[in-house]
């Protein structure tokens, strides 16, 4: 099990391959399909964005609310799938690598490859585990979607495992790492 802090320098991205698993800690942002639109209005507009996606980690989830005494409420992962469309400009305009369930396109993991990024795959079903890992959660953009809304969050030994690396491997595949 390999302990990492965010923002992760490319020599941690490089060193990484699929199948690893991690515990992350430091900022994730979350942002579910309605969120990934909303930036992209943003960036087809050349407009500032609610964050910098300079080395930062997308977390496809939409938390629930925290009960009392918590920074957030279940927050699992949902399918990345949804999210093929637009990770590759993401990624070709800085972003370090996203967080989700189940595999992505051939497209994501060329532009993973050529950007030296990474995905990570959380557990499906593990949303109460994973809540348990974010220390604080702080609403970023777009309140009006609610669940889906852009949320920044501190996360301590948040667990996942490399899903596809910067080298084109793929624990979804036989030419994985």
């Amino acid at each position: 099990m390999k302990k990492l802090t965010l923002p992760l320098s490319q020599e941690e991205k490089i060193a990484l391959h699929a199948g690893d698993c991690v515990l992350l800690s430091g900022t994730i942002f979350t942002a579910r399909d309605c969120a990934h639109r909303r930036i992209f209005e943003l960036l087809d507009a050349d407009m500032p964005l609610p964050f910098s996606l300079k080395d930062a980690f997308i977390y496809y989830a939409g938390p629930c609310p925290a009960p009392a005494g918590r920074a957030v409420g279940s927050c699992g992962p949902t399918t990345s799938a949804r999210m093929n469309t637009f990770a590759p400009r993401l990624l070709d305009s800085g972003l370090g690598g996203m967080i989700g369930k189940g595999e992505m396109s051939d497209e994501v993991g060329k532009a993973l490859q050529r950007n030296n990024a990474v995905y990570f795959a959380a557990i499906g079903g593990a949303g109460a585990l994973y809540a348990h890992a974010v220390k604080r959660s702080e609403l970023v953009a777009f309140p009006d979607l609610l669940s889906e809304a852009v949320y920044r969050f501190e996360v301590e030994d948040f667990p996942l495992v490399v899903a596809m690396d910067c080298h084109g491997g793929s624990v979804y595949r036989k030419t994985s790492c």
